[in-house]
């Protein structure tokens, strides 16, 4: 982990000493401290070769970022204060002193010393603006500058930054743009090298495109010059910091309750499952939730390129891919993943995403004793998602015969469930399938529940309920004999109750 030296060095932009970092908005202290304070303050935190400590800014505080309210448009005369103010505290502060201290005694210090720094400059300002600046400068030292508002948010769950000064955020499924920017470009870049730098990854004209992570889960995309044409993007997938449970997909109406007991029987009855959908339609949410059912004496192997799944037993490994370095070297990939957790003794394999050739691993493991398992793949329908994994079986350059290979994937998955992002942004389970085995060269499904569309409310949202389709999976016996007894009127139409 960076040292607070590292991470203020890091913010000194440009050549040029007047060219230091903007962010955005973030509460903070309203008063302003009295000359006693502020030396009080300076004391503190320390000298600087003899000089007094300015003070610089700190994390936000949870309290101060969730209570950030967007701030009035800022000018350009704002962002060069900032600059000006930054410089300053670089120049001053006792990096020494500063390590020693606890965060939250640090940010308090800080914060005096800036405010200090703003009077002693006679800057007029008023307390909005004082609050602003100070949040500001905590959240670019050690924070992702004005990102750190909006990962505040818990009703956020897509961040996307369309070069500096265009940021958008989807809430509630909606998605709408804030009033939100970065300094330039250049202050884009920074906040991107410290998010994937804390995963040991790079991002340079050479290697322009990266995936990452936050400490919190959350999956990062950014994409550089010269690929992106109108300066960095980044993409910020959230995940809630409390893991969603069946019970909140229940009471969104993502699914029924008798669905979410079938599907939690088919875990623990240690079925294959595939859940198939689109971006952004809550695959790996499910994934998550799925996995809770799994039981805590079981060893899981979990396989991702960027870790995202928030796994609650305690016997678990989780792997994460590694792109090749600069010299084109050292890249481990998903199927040489695949491949080693079979020599690691797993009950249960948990893959975040099929892509590419690790699918063919994958449905030997699933054929060869280790049932149970759960991965999810990008299709629009569940028959969609037998033919990516065919096709994705033949980009790992392996050639196999239409049929074994249709056998190969009847044998292995097991249940197919669709998730579905609709046009209000509402996420749900569409339709859950049973794999029932080969007619011909044809995989066969039968489908046991589906989501049945009825319309578009005044408010935009997509009206329909849950039905079962009459049928009896065949795995109900198998489920049975796992000590799990689902009723039978859940299967019945006529008087299935959501």
């Amino acid at each position: 982990m960076a040292t607070l030296k590292e991470k203020i060095s890091a913010w000194s932009y440009g050549a040029s000493p007047a060219a230091p970092p903007r962010s955005e908005p973030t509460p903070g202290q309203t008063t302003t401290p009295s000359d006693a304070a502020v030396a009080s303050a300076q004391s503190a935190v320390g000298l600087a070769n003899g000089a007094p400590v300015a003070v610089s800014a700190l994390a936000p505080s949870a309290t101060a970022a969730s209570a950030f309210v967007q701030a009035p448009a800022v000018s350009g005369t704002y962002y060069a204060l900032k600059t000006r103010l930054h410089q300053s505290l670089i120049a001053k502060i006792d990096l020494a002193a500063a390590e020693a201290m606890q965060p939250e005694q640090l940010r308090s210090q800080l914060r005096d010393v800036l405010l200090g720094l703003i009077d002693e400059e006679a800057i007029p300002m008023n307390e909005q603006e004082r609050r602003s600046l100070v949040a500001d400068l905590q959240n670019e030292v050690l924070g992702l500058g004005p990102l750190e508002p909006l990962l505040a948010d818990p009703d956020i769950s897509e961040i996307m930054v369309n070069g500096f000064d265009t940021v958008f955020v989807e809430k509630r499924g909606r998605i709408e743009r804030v009033n939100i920017r970065f300094n330039d470009d250049t202050h884009l870049l920074k906040i991107i090298d410290k998010i994937v730098s804390r995963v040991g990854r790079r991002v340079d004209e050479s290697s322009p495109m990266v995936d990452a992570r936050l400490p919190d889960g959350s999956r990062v995309n950014a994409i550089i010059s010269p690929i992106a044409l109108d300066g960095p993007a980044v993409s910020i997938r959230r995940f809630a910091v409390k893991p969603l449970k069946m019970a909140d997909l229940v009471e969104r109406r993502a699914l029924t309750l008798g669905m979410a007991e079938l599907l939690a029987g088919m875990v623990k009855a240690k079925t294959n499952i595939l859940i198939s959908g689109g971006t952004g339609s809550g695959k790996t949410t499910l994934l998550n939730i799925l996995s809770s059912y799994i039981p805590e004496h079981e060893r899981i192997i979990t396989i991702e390129d960027t870790a995202e799944l928030q796994m609650q037993q305690s016997h678990v490994v989780r792997l994460e891919t590694r792109p090749a370095n600069s010299e084109g070297r050292g890249e481990i990939s998903m199927r040489s993943l695949v491949k080693n957790s079979l020599r690691m003794r797993p009950d249960r394999i948990v893959l975040g995403e099929v892509r590419g050739g690790e699918v063919i691993d994958m449905l030997q493991a699933m054929n060869t004793g280790h049932d149970g398992s759960l991965t999810t793949v990008h299709a629009n329908t569940p028959r969609d998602a037998l033919g990516r994994l065919e096709n994705l079986v033949g980009m790992g350059g392996v050639s196999l015969p239409v049929k074994p290979l249709r056998q190969q994937i009847a044998s292995a998955i097991n249940v197919i469930v669709q998730a579905t992002r609709l046009s209000d942004g509402s996420r749900k389970i569409t339709s859950i399938h049973e794999v029932t085995g080969m007619e011909g060269e044809v995989i066969s499904t039968q489908e046991i529940f589906h989501f049945e569309r009825s319309g578009v409310g005044a408010d935009g949202a997509v009206l329909g309920r849950f039905k079962p389709t009459g049928i009896r999976p065949l795995l109900a016996e198998r489920l049975k004999l796992s000590g799990v007894n689902l009723a039978e009127e859940l299967f019945n139409p006529l008087v299935f109750n959501e």
